[in-house]
């Protein structure tokens, strides 16, 4: 399915309107500018719409038995003041005006304003539901127009949003097109790059490389690739609490997540400290798992299957002899003798590793680029000291535990904002 000019067309018709969008996108920006207003007027009237249960429908068949907290979350993120808030805090509160500057040598009365990047081309990934409408949303509260390539599991969700945001508001219809191109139609793939200012890519390693073959020379990649997040515990303040916090995230985030835990560090060096660990926190998982069951039997299977590999691979000395497995019921805990960050078999199944502090710069060093999260836990005085430790290997987040997959207002994602990323600056001699 299509979506273009506020009308839907069949897949069929993808290359035939490809050909046409080059010239309406040079139509509408030579004639309309996006009033942010109305952007912001329609997403907070579409929030109210589903947190009203207007599009439970189909949002169940996207997240399954998790769709109350897709809701609850779409319903807050197009909230009014949550949107204007994080305009604010993200471009400053002046962005709207246009002001002059007077340099200390050179030209001496210069005009600075922020404009839009343009067009841009989002491709999005399937990891987050619901993430190809919140990345929409940034391109036009940022007065962009906006190319959109959906992912395979998108299931028609993106699709009936801008549909009834476009109802809402129709002077959005020409800053939103929508198609369902299959990541291996390369061609059509690079003709929206080639009519793009900027390409906004989510995913791994891959699909970032990817891009960059099929970018034109000077088009800007604004990369959103998959990051690690982690836990590191050295001591507690409330451990049964913080214990707790940490394997409902675990379970809850199903560790899907860029925020969500793979690998838990401990401080220590002793082994058995990691051992003693394992068998305190393992049930703290289990219960976990009562309170948010995994339905997903191919990804039950999915994982039996991994883990039965690992284990034949270990049998036969390919794997590491050194792990030790605390299995759970349908979850476990893998001690792995190297210290390394790296993802896990997930879905409530963890790695845990010993850091001691003085480790923590040269071990993280050796994943920068990937890190995103850590759910610290520790005690009370010793958190400003690791906090700035973290902060300086390269961690863009410091949450408590619980919290590693916890949006707010304002947020940074990956340690840069977004809506600054899809603005320019222009500089006009007066």
């Amino acid at each position: 399915m299509i979506l273009a000019g506020g009308e839907l067309f069949g897949s069929s018709e993808q290359n035939k309107i490809l050909n046409t969008i080059e010239e309406r996108i040079n139509r509408t920006l030579s004639s309309e500018r996006l009033d942010r207003e109305k952007v912001v007027a329609a997403a907070d009237r579409l929030g109210k719409m589903i947190a009203d249960g207007e599009f439970d429908q189909i949002i169940k068949q996207l997240s399954g038995e998790d769709f109350g907290e897709y809701v609850k979350t779409a319903a807050m993120l197009m909230k009014r003041e949550n949107i204007e808030y994080r305009v604010a805090a993200e471009l400053g509160a002046d962005f709207k005006e246009r002001h002059n500057i007077t340099p200390p040598y050179g030209i001496k009365n210069v005009e600075v304003r922020f404009a839009p990047l343009g067009t841009l081309f989002h491709i999005a990934a399937g990891n987050v539901d619901g993430l190809p409408a919140f990345s929409v949303l940034e391109g036009l509260l940022t007065g962009n127009i906006n190319i959109l390539k959906l992912p395979e599991a998108d299931n028609g969700l993106s699709v009936e949003i801008f549909k009834q945001l476009i109802k809402i508001e129709p002077a959005l219809k020409n800053f939103i097109y929508v198609f369902d191109t299959p990541s291996a139609d390369v061609f059509a793939m690079k003709k929206m790059a080639e009519m793009s200012d900027g390409i906004v890519v989510w995913g791994g390693d891959s699909a970032v490389k990817a891009v960059r073959t099929l970018a034109p020379a000077g088009a800007k990649i604004i990369e959103w690739g998959h990051k690690l997040g982690f836990a590191y515990v050295s001591g507690y303040e409330d451990k049964a609490a913080e214990l707790t916090a940490l394997a409902n995230h675990i379970i809850s985030t199903r560790q899907l997540f860029c925020s969500s835990c793979q690998t838990i560090f401990v401080n220590t060096e002793d082994g058995r400290v990691l051992e003693r660990f394992c068998t305190d926190f393992l049930p703290y998982l289990e219960k976990a798992l009562e309170e948010y069951p995994i339905f997903e039997i191919g990804v039950t299977a999915e994982i039996t299957l991994r883990k039965y590999n690992s284990l034949l691979e270990t049998a036969i000395g390919a794997g590491d002899r050194g792990k030790k497995i605390f299995r759970g019921k349908g979850c476990s805990l893998t001690i792995s003798h190297d210290s390394s960050l790296e993802l896990s078999y997930m879905y409530g199944n963890c790695l845990v590793k010993s850091l001691p502090e003085r480790e923590i710069m040269s071990v993280l060093r050796n994943s920068k680029g990937y890190l995103q999260t850590a759910g610290l836990v520790c005690e009370r005085e010793s958190r400003s000291r690791l906090t700035e430790i973290l902060v300086r290997s390269g961690v863009n987040r410091v949450m408590r535990a619980g919290n590693m997959s916890v949006s707010f207002c304002g947020e940074a994602h990956d340690g840069e904002y977004p809506l600054r990323r899809y603005m320019r600056v222009v500089n006009i001699e007066k």
